[in-house]
């Protein structure tokens, strides 16, 4: 568990980075946040990590509500949470029974999976129609909520549901934040009364770092947009990747 006293200031470096690209992931730099999540459980252990990222999620869903509220498409919100609900409540159920060594395993498998829907989205999907059957949402929903509830590593999956239906750019958008802010309102009550991660400490350091996720989510709409496209998401890809295979050893 993570006493705030005892956060040493290599600890809160780390920290500090993750809640600015989870700030940019949230105004539309795609990916970014994916490459903490490996780190942050390298550092604190599995289950400690994915309690202290959950409420700088949540503040950043809200800030990007901020801006994108207007724009959900609701029929492709709710054909997806249900299954995400049981994806969560199944990954609560398995997180808790299993050692934290099994469950930082688990966790690069969600991130090695997540990217690689993500390469498939971004080199594969334009000559590849992604399927949209009546089986696709309950999966992607399914799958969805087991990876965020262990790692909170859902995005890319959720991505590839909402690339799949062919929505607008603002739709695309507004839909995301909608799901993406249900779906961690829905885990908190697991973290704080299952798995115990969430307490006043981790709070206490959510609430230090928070102001870095809205300096993020600046950087991310005003400067992000000058990085050329493809070689960045090359070097997101690589880091994450890299930085995953350090949780099976």
């Amino acid at each position: 568990m993570i006493t705030f006293s005892a956060v040493s200031g290599h600890e809160w470096a780390i920290i500090a980075v993750a809640a600015l690209l989870l700030g940019m992931q949230k105004t539309g730099v795609q990916g970014v946040a994916m490459m903490i999540i490996p780190v942050l459980a390298s550092v604190f252990g599995g289950r400690v990590s994915a309690g202290l990222v959950l409420p700088m999620l949540s503040f950043a869903d809200i800030a990007a509500l901020r801006y994108y509220h207007r724009s959900a498409n609701w029929k492709h919100v709710f054909r997806v949470l249900p299954a995400t609900v049981v994806g969560i409540v199944i990954g609560a159920i398995i997180g808790n029974r299993i050692s934290d060594r099994a469950f930082v395993r688990t966790i690069g498998i969600c991130v090695m999976v997540s990217l690689a829907i993500l390469v498939y989205n971004e080199y594969v999907r334009r000559e590849v129609t992604i399927p949209d059957w009546r089986w696709f949402a309950p999966l992607i929903g399914l799958s969805g909520g087991f990876a965020t509830m262990i790692g909170n590593a859902s995005p890319a999956i959720m991505a590839l549901y909402l690339l799949s239906m062919r929505l607008p750019k603002q739709n695309y958008i507004g839909t995301g934040a909608w799901f993406y802010f249900f779906n961690n309102m829905i885990k908190i009550p697991f973290h704080v009364l299952l798995w115990g991660t969430i307490t006043l400490d981790t709070l206490a350091v959510n609430a230090v770092v928070a102001p870095l996720i809205l300096v993020g989510a600046m950087v991310g709409v005003r400067i992000v947009r000058r990085i050329p496209e493809k070689p960045y998401r090359a070097f997101i890809v690589t880091v994450t990747f890299l930085a995953s295979l350090r949780l099976f050893f």
